[in-house]
């Protein structure tokens, strides 16, 4: 009987999970948000404001800035996402995103060149329409960044 009872406590507790992992951030955390508001012509100082302090920037290539995010969920899953920011003197010149086949959804990642850099038209002529129903909501205009706010 005491056999029993120990094979089943045993059994019953060998189906517990006891590890659980931690979901894992490394680098910066990129949002969309964050791109879209990326414009060629800011300056250093604004796009450090708005993205952070890159992961990597070399002293061989002074003038490109490199983002990387990874994540990784407790089920195993990951993703991984790299934009480079590339300067011309101390304003933005370009901007390189590449998105890693698990995270690509088309709405959740549109082409992160095409909105902010604006070789797409229609992608840009979007993004503007977005803003500028997002300040008629609002009720009043944003701010740029850099700019001081309207007293």
């Amino acid at each position: 009987m005491r056999f029993f009872f120990l094979a089943l406590v045993a059994l019953g507790l060998s189906a517990c999970q006891i590890v659980y992992k931690l979901p894992t951030r490394q680098g910066n955390v990129i949002e969309q948000k964050q791109l879209e508001q990326l414009k060629p012509g800011m300056t250093r100082e604004q796009v450090s404001y708005l993205m952070g302090t890159p992961v990597a920037s070399s002293a061989f290539r002074p003038n490109r800035w490199d983002y990387v995010s990874y994540y990784r969920s407790p089920r195993g899953e990951s993703s991984q996402r790299v934009v480079s920011l590339y300067f011309k003197g101390d304003a933005l010149e370009r901007i390189e995103g590449q998105v890693a086949a698990s995270q690509a959804k088309a709405s959740d990642t549109p082409d992160v060149q095409a909105v902010v850099e604006g070789e797409n038209k229609a992608a840009k002529g979007k993004a503007d329409t977005r803003e500028a129903n997002d300040r008629a909501a609002a009720g009043a205009a944003k701010p740029d960044i850099g700019q001081p706010a309207p007293p």
